[in-house]
Parts: C-alpha cells; structure tokens; sequence
C-alpha cells in the first residue's frame, strides 16, 4: 500500500568549525558481517546500468527522483563553503602531536598503545604489496583478505611514521598505496561487495589522508589514489544507500548503511568533495535504512541505555555496529559537525546498552541485564536480548569512551570498563576495525568537576519517568524535586549508583512538578542539571484555529509554536466555528512546525472534521521522519475504520487503535487519541470508539520528526485528505473521556 517517501532535508552544520584538532574515533567489526539475505544476495536493480559489481553509470535516479552524475569521479561539484581539514578523518595533526609527546614522555596508556603497534607484524618494515585487479567478497574465489592485510599495512606504517618522524615507514606506506592505486579496478562478488567497498573504502581514505601530508607522495600519485576511491569505493557505496541491492530497506541489518557512511564520509573529505560529505550526512540523519541515526539506535530505554538494532541478531555484529558509528562520529568531528551529539547523544545510548550487554558482573559473573524492546523488521521479530556471541571483544571503544568522557564530561560508565578491559588496543588482525585506538584516541580526563546534563522527564500514566546523562567523577546521583521552578528542592531520591534513570510514583493527578539532578563525588555536591517540568494534568501545547482571513500561514493560538503553512492545494474556508482548512483530496495539506511532539510521553490529539470523501490511508494528521517512523491518524484503514498507529520501524512493529465503525461524511465529526502510560483510546464525537492497553511507543520514541502534516501520510502513495479540518489541538497529557466529551459538544 506504500512506497517510499524519503525525506531530503540535506543537513546543516551542527558545531563549529574552529575545532580543527583532536582525536579519534572508533573503528569497525566483524570479518563475517552477514547481513541482509542470510546468505542469498539479490539482484541490483535501478534505472542506471550496472557493472558487475553493482556500479550505477549513466545517469542513475535516486528515490527521491534526482539524477546522479554519469561518472562520480569526473563529476565536478559546485562551488561550495566549505573548506576540509587535513587531515581530517580519524587523526588531526594536533592529535599526532599528543601521540608524539606522550609517547616520548613514556606516559601510560599511551606508551602500551605504542608498543602493541611496533609489535604488530604489519607494521614492520620489508613487507611487499600483493593489489589485485579485481578483488571478490562472498562467493567464488573470494580474495578480500588479501587487500584488507594491505590496508591494515599502509595504515600502520603511516601511523609508526608520524608518531616517529621516520621516513622509511612513510616511503613503504606509500609503496603499498601506489601499487593498489595502480592496479585495483574494481570490487564485485555477491551482496557482500558493498561491505567490502564499504568497511575497507572508509580504511583506505584514512591511510591515504594521513599520507597526504608527506611530501614524498608525488602529487601524481596521490591524485591516482584519490580516483580510484571515486571510481571503484565510491560508485558502490553510493549505490546501496540508494537502491539496498534491490531489497526491501530493513533487509540489511545496521551495519551495511553504517559501513557505507563511513566511507562515503571519508572518501569526501580525502577527495575534497563536499557533495559526497554532505550525502553521508544527510543520509545518517533522514535516510530511512537500518544504519542511519535513529534507527541504528532501535530504542532509547529509560537511564538512556540504547537497544541496537543487531542486539536481537548476535553481539559480534552489535560491536561490529559501534566500530562502524564510531568512525563516522569521529570523522564528522574533526570536520566541525557534531554527530556524536545527534538526537542527545543517541549513539552514546547505543554504546552504552551495547557495552552492557557483554560485560559481566563482578560480583556475581553473570552478564549485566538490560532492558529489550521488540524489534520487527523484514528479518522477522526478535523478542530477547541474543546471546549469541556475548562477551564479545572488540578493539574499538577507547574513541568512544575518550570522546564523550575525557573531551565532553560525560559518563560512560559501561564503555569505560570495556576500554579499560581492552588496553591496549590492537587491530585484531580480521580486517574489521584499523585498531590502536589506546595510541591514537586516549586523552587526559577533564580536571573540572562535572554536573549531571540533559535531564529529561516524561509523564507516563501516574509516573514521572526521570533520565539523564552522568559525570564521570561522580559516585552517586541525587534527584531532588520542587513545586515551582527554580525551588526551593526537596530531595526525593538520594544516593543512585547503578542507573541514570529514577521513576517518581509519588505524585498525584493534576500536579506539576519540577526536577533536577546532582551528581555526588568526593569533593561534595555537583551543580545541579537543567531543570525539568512535568505535569500530571493535560496541557494545551498546541491550538490551530484556522480562524485568519487569508493567507498561507495560520498561527498557533498558545503562541508555543511558529506558524504552520498551507501548502499545494489548501485554502482556508467556512469551519465549524470560523474558519477551517480546506483540503482538496489532490496535494492540500498543512506543514505543522518540528518539534511538535517530539518530547510527548502522554498526550491527546483532537480535531473537527468535514470528510467529503472516505479514501483509505488519508491521513487527518501523521507526525513522522518518512517511512521509517511516524505517528497516525488516518480516516479509514483497509477495514473500513479509522485507525491511530504508531510505529519506529517501517510499520513493522505498528501499535495500533481502531475505531468500532466508519467515520460520516457530509456533516462535521469530532474524532480524538489519547494514551495514557500503556492505555490508547481513539474516540469519535466524543464517545470511545476503540482502545489498545499496550501502548508501550510514545511520541518521544519518535525522535526527530521533520514531517509533521495534516491531510497527508509519510507514504507518498497513500491519498491526500480531501475535506475539512478545524480547531486541531495537541496536548500534553491525556484528557479524561468527559475532558474528550466536552470539546465534542
């Protein structure tokens, strides 16, 4: 019933370009990635031709109906702002310098770093490059091993020439560089090649990139390097974001888009090609696969611990993912844009829940539990934590725990353990992950004391659902509470050491409450957190009218929100009561502002409506980020009914209310949802006309929803409204059925 309608908002630039140094990121995964099929590929379709190895030439159309450039590698980008740094991807020259010293300090970890490097047989001097013409993975005479042995090569003498200064190292480094350059032509074997394009594409930029800088590389020969990244990495890679081999998008599991940013976003910044750059970034941000932001994070479970999206598959792919997200973070921030910040801090959560996952207790030798959420997708349902795999080591968390601990202040109390458990660092010798992070990322802790951050609070049925980032030197938190802002606090939860999460049931109906947290070390009480309300009563958040005399713009009559905008075929018209919006069934809809539900735990949704025509799957409103996740109110499902869903995965995993009977047509009908903790109800003029008691998704499950319309679905082959809508509120909270019945009357 739907086709995709991805969303194309391209990206902006989260954070400041001034940090042109600091290091590290976090590298990748397992050899046997797996993935989609479970061991059948599928054929590459798109309305461009395909080389054998899956390469779009000539004119290729991605979904969302732009034309790509016939040759990637002779496409030449328009002019554009922005102006790399190099190098830029995972190390920094600053961040080469902090090796450089540690190391001659014989500073600890970074002097154990070191040693695991200079010890490995790859990184030693007399090693002769092996390149293919063609290199296969999965199926017949697969011979990856062999490129990704000389990668693990190139990469390491880079890094053993500028910790050291010595040059041998250097002119070897670029020996190998030269020889693949000059002969690799191109990447192809079954669905695994675009993991092969993907993980050794983002490994090769990042040995080239550190080689730019010595002047023994002719500029010849670096340019060659650079094309064949355009012309055998790049085609392939680009490829499967847009057309996923030809598969239905959730068939690939996380770590094939994330392998695919990864070198997307390195390959950019190595060939000075912002529009490369700015397709990864765009695509983690609102590309609808597995592998992009919101979706690699599966579910944000109270305390921030964030389900990955393998961690109903197996734990070696799940550490496989974090090596993945971790590059691209790292990457991304040494060019100036903050994606390990992305929708708070969402792949520390990822991290976090991953890390815990397969991390044992001391005290009692069993693996830490951790909460599960369902996950459906086109692979089927996973409904535990797999175990599969657990314990899992993998080289690859000193970038993360650096990153966020030792360069942000923030907690990371379970990745810390496993970087600590994994010092030093190797490569692990798999060709998964670049390895030696204990070298390349660790930097000193931060001396100033921390303060709790980016508490948030959610008001689930009589619940007030506390979550919030920690400190690294904290030892306890305390979680205090007021009745008006500011305070004066009362300390309600003292003392938590083991969860960065606290539920408040000690509060009544109709109250409003405000929340902070503080963390306890060993000099005293921290600051306190930003401050949070939470009211256990329905609050108008959002009212439109409709009542304006003309125009193209109407305006939110609590003064919360900016204006919402007609768009394509919407007029204003006689309403109930004023004026309404008219909708003409064709391309008439309403942009409503971001952020309109975004941090809803309960709430209630009402409108008037004016139906001229019953058309299956149009929608009164659908609050969403494309496909992939959105909120629902459609006037007629294939039942006939209405219906309200809810879903965070391509519909795979819809919670759902349907109404009793068919919505009228030709007279003015109030229809209204509310869900309160797990309780949904959907009524019509008033009167309950369906319920679900699990309703466990809440619209702050949604994340980012930067397609919020009345009249239109996320699903561009689903009908527009044709009909009218008046007086459309959104509260936060959820109003009592005679609270519903009174705004019918």
């Amino acid at each position: 019933m739907h086709s995709l309608d991805d969303d194309k908002n391209g990206f902006s630039l989260d954070r400041r370009v001034f940090f042109l140094g600091t290091a590290g990121a976090l590298v990748l995964g397992t050899t046997a990635c797996g993935g989609g099929g479970g061991g059948f590929s599928f054929p590459v379709t798109g309305t461009g031709a395909q080389t054998a190895a899956g390469q779009q030439t000539a004119g290729a159309t991605d979904t969302a109906g732009t034309t790509t450039a016939a040759d990637p590698a002779s496409a030449t980008p328009a002019a554009q702002a922005r102006k790399f740094v190099h190098p830029g991807l995972l190390h920094t020259e600053a961040d080469f310098e902090r090796m450089r010293q540690k190391v001659a300090a014989q500073a600890q970890p970074w002097l154990d770093g070191w040693n695991t490097l200079t010890s490995n047989g790859r990184s030693q001097l007399g090693a002769t490059p092996r390149p293919l013409a063609t290199v296969i993975r999965g199926g017949d005479g697969s011979n990856f091993a062999q490129m990704y042995i000389d990668i693990a090569r190139a990469y390491q003498l880079a890094l053993r020439w500028k910790v050291s200064q010595d040059t041998r190292y250097a002119d070897l480094a670029v020996a190998f560089l030269n020889a693949w350059s000059s002969t690799l032509t191109l990447v192809t074997g079954n669905s695994d090649r675009f993991l092969a394009a993907g993980i050794y594409g983002y490994q090769f930029a990042n040995a080239g990139e550190i080689m730019r800088t010595y002047e023994g590389w002719a500029a010849s020969d670096f340019a060659r390097f650079q094309n064949m990244m355009l012309t055998v990495f790049y085609p392939l890679n680009h490829s499967f974001l847009i057309d996923h081999n030809g598969s239905e998008i959730t068939n690939y599991w996380a770590n094939w888009d994330q392998c695919t940013l990864a070198s997307m976003l390195a390959i950019g910044v190595l060939c000075d090609r912002p529009d490369i750059y700015d397709e990864a970034m765009s695509y983690y941000k609102t590309g609808q696969g597995n592998g992009a932001g919101l979706q690699a994070v599966y579910h944000v479970h109270p305390g921030y611990l964030g389900q990955w999206q393998e961690s109903g598959r197996d734990q070696g792919h799940c550490t496989l993912g974090i090596g993945l997200a971790g590059a691209f973070h790292e990457m991304a921030w040494n060019q100036g844009d903050d994606t390990y910040g992305y929708e708070n801090n969402r792949f520390l959560a990822g991290a976090e829940y991953v890390a815990k996952s397969n991390l044992t207790d001391s005290s009692t030798g069993d693996f830490y539990t951790v909460p599960f959420f369902t996950n459906i997708n086109r692979q089927g349902t996973q409904s535990v934590l797999s175990t599969a795999g657990q314990g899992h080591r993998r080289g690859i968390w000193e970038s993360v725990y650096n990153h966020y601990a030792n360069r942000l202040g923030i907690a990371t109390p379970y990745t810390s353990l496993q970087a600590i458990q994994m010092r030093p660092e190797s490569d692990s010798g798999n060709g998964d992950q670049l390895g030696f992070g204990t070298l390349t990322f660790t930097r000193d802790p931060l001396t100033a004391q921390g303060k709790p951050s980016r508490l948030t609070a959610h008001v689930r049925g009589t619940q007030v659902v506390l979550s919030w980032w920690g400190c690294p030197d904290a030892q306890s938190y305390t979680v205090k509470r007021a009745s008006t802002a500011g305070g004066p606090y009362s300390t309600v939860a003292p003392g938590i050491t083991d969860t960065l999460t606290f539920t408040d049931g000690t509060v009544n109906a109709g109250e409003v409450w405000y929340y902070v947290v503080v963390a306890v070390s060993a000099s005293g009480e921290s600051a306190a957190s930003n401050e949070e309300r939470a009211a256990l009563k329905p609050e108008l958040l959002m009212q439109l009218k409709f009542d304006e005399s003309g125009g193209t713009q109407v305006a939110d009559a609590t003064g919360r929100f900016a204006a919402s905008g007609l768009q394509g075929g919407a007029t204003l018209a006689a309403g109930r009561e004023g004026n309404a919006v008219a909708l003409d069934g064709a391309t008439g809809h309403v942009v409503l502002p971001t952020g309109a539900a975004k941090s809803l735990g309960d709430f209630s949704v009402s409108a008037w409506l004016y139906l001229d025509k019953l058309s299956t799957w149009s929608r009164v409103f659908d609050f969403g980020s494309g496909e992939r996740r959105y909120m629902m109110l459609t006037v007629r499902n294939g039942s006939g009914v209405p219906r309200f869903s809810i879903s965070t995965v391509h519909g795979y995993n819809e919670q759902v209310i349907d109404g009793s009977a068919a919505l009228p047509t030709g007279r003015w009908v109030h229809v209204a949802v509310t869900v309160s903790g797990a309780l949904g109800t959907l009524y019509v003029d008033g009167v309950e006309a369906g319920s679900n008691a699990q309703m466990s998704l809440a619209p702050f499950d949604l994340g980012a929803t930067t397609q919020n319309w009345l009249g239109r679905s996320q699903f561009s082959s689903d009908p527009y409204l044709q009909g009218r809508i008046d007086d459309f509120r959104v509260y936060g909270g959820a109003l009592g059925s005679a609270e519903v019945a009174a705004l019918a009357l």
